[in-house]
């Protein structure tokens, strides 16, 4: 029995400083992502807003990642929130003016563009780019939410 007590004490303490895995969003117009929680770390890349990320675990204010290709870095909590968000995981996709193959392409997007989802029908969802073009995405062509 004290082995037991002694797992679950040692089990909570090693998960105290992980960050449940939950999905946020890029809030700003350009985040970087980088090799270490800190500014001093070499920047790896750079998304746009909404681009989902999984939180991985949390050193101090910074947020270890993993996005839509299994990808992993670092990015300050400051430049997250809690936003419904989706991207293109296709290499290209048509974005519709209603939710279904019928309708007509208002524009496409290329993989690695990401929006945020104004609602769902179905198989669907309704997106807004951050340049406030709107329209209607195939839940198959991406990933998040």
């Amino acid at each position: 029995m004290k082995k037991i007590v002694l797992l679950v004490m040692l089990c909570v303490t090693l998960c105290a400083g992980e960050a449940a895995a939950r999905r946020l969003a890029v809030s700003v117009g350009k985040a970087n992502m980088r090799s270490g929680p800190g500014t001093k770390h070499e920047i790896l890349w750079s998304v746009g807003k909404y681009y989902p990320v999984d939180t991985l675990k949390k050193s101090g204010s910074w947020y270890k990642i993993r996005d839509f290709e299994g990808d992993e870095a670092w990015i300050h909590e400051s430049l997250l929130k809690k936003i419904p968000a989706i991207i293109v995981k296709a290499p290209l996709v048509n974005v519709r003016e209603k939710p279904s193959t019928d309708s007509r392409i208002l524009f496409q997007a290329e993989k690695g563009v990401s929006f945020e989802c104004l609602g769902k029908m179905g198989d669907w969802f309704k997106v807004r780019h951050a340049d406030g073009d709107v329209g209607w995405i195939h839940k198959s062509l991406v990933w998040g939410y």
